[in-house]
């Protein structure tokens, strides 16, 4: 039997709708089913910690389970191809951090394109580090340190857990933009003793791992590396307050797999930007040396774009090479 052409062509349009009304449907009752969330730390590691607060927190608002997976190793890169190979349906989320923007660019082979492959979905926190130095180290403040370090270039060591690690890139900015010359020493382990036994001289380090050393006089705050003064440091000055225009932190967020529907990402930032405004989780946040750190997902994505290319900067200039 032979339709008529109106109705042939209505019939014709409607399949060729179909796979965008099932994508919307789906999106709608998102989650249906758990969701992971693949996290390139150990267990109990600070990032960790952030990915279980914000998970719990969207189980709890989306009445599915957000279950963490850990999978460390080659600084997370092992977790972010998991992800990058996903689908894209909103069941496999990745907890991003500032490693990978640096990652773009101090690995020559990556088989994945973080920018190009990962879709931003919320940032989470900023995790400021903060200029420490040995008592011995005769300056009080930046400025006192930067002439300490230019009367005496190659012989101030500075301390990173590792090549390209957030506390090494941080410390290579500020020898750029101050002009110093100060020797890396890359740990793979704790370098704390080392630092307190002033064998090392200077780091920038955490403000978590760091506070207690500060508090307790064994080491010298001299500045931190935030835009603005932080609340648990209050009268610590920034780092940018003698070298114009120094920044630097750590930072976490939520990745996605490209091409997962617009409408999950949204519902996914929404109920993050919710949690960043709950007093409990800005305080569990606070807690960790942290400030919440809201926006949309296209202020993501600006965000990312702008920390690789500083950081691609700082890893070119500086020839850093990973471990």
């Amino acid at each position: 039997m032979k339709l008529p052409r109106r109705r042939f062509l209505h019939l014709a349009a409607g399949a060729v709708a179909l796979p965008a009304v099932s994508r919307i449907t789906s999106a709608q009752i998102y989650p249906s089913r758990p969701v992971r969330l693949i996290v390139g730390f150990p267990a109990a590691s600070a990032s960790d910690i952030v990915a279980r607060l914000m998970g719990q927190w969207l189980s709890e608002r989306l009445g599915q389970q957000f279950v963490v997976e850990n999978r460390p190793g080659a600084a997370t890169n092992i977790a972010t191809e998991v992800i990058v190979r996903a689908l894209s349906d909103g069941y496999s989320l990745l907890l991003a951090t500032s490693a990978n923007a640096i990652n773009a660019t101090l690995y020559d082979n990556l088989s994945f394109n973080f920018i190009r492959d990962i879709a931003p979905v919320a940032s989470i926190i900023r995790v400021p580090y903060v200029m420490e130095v040995h008592p011995s180290v005769p300056a009080k403040t930046v400025a006192e340190f930067i002439a300490y370090a230019k009367a005496n270039p190659g012989k101030l060591n500075m301390a990173s857990n590792g090549n390209g690690s957030g506390p090494h890139v941080a410390g290579e900015l500020f020898k750029m933009m101050a002009s110093v010359d100060l020797v890396h020493v890359p740990y793979r382990g704790n370098y704390y003793p080392d630092l307190l036994g002033g064998q090392v001289q200077i780091l920038f380090g955490p403000v978590p791992s760091s506070i207690g050393y500060i508090q307790a006089g064994q080491l010298r705050a001299l500045a931190v590396t935030t835009a603005t003064r932080l609340e648990v440091l209050p009268d610590v000055p920034t780092v940018g307050e003698f070298v114009p225009g120094y920044e630097a932190s750590g930072w976490q967020g939520i990745g996605a797999p490209k091409n997962t529907p617009a409408e999950i990402i949204d519902e996914l930032n929404k109920e993050v930007n919710a949690g960043l405004a709950d007093p409990k989780i800005k305080t569990r946040l606070a807690d960790l040396g942290g400030i919440a750190f809201a926006g949309s997902p296209t202020d993501f994505d600006k965000f990312i774009a702008a920390e690789t290319e500083k950081w691609a900067k700082v890893i070119r200039a500086a020839n850093i090479k990973p471990d």
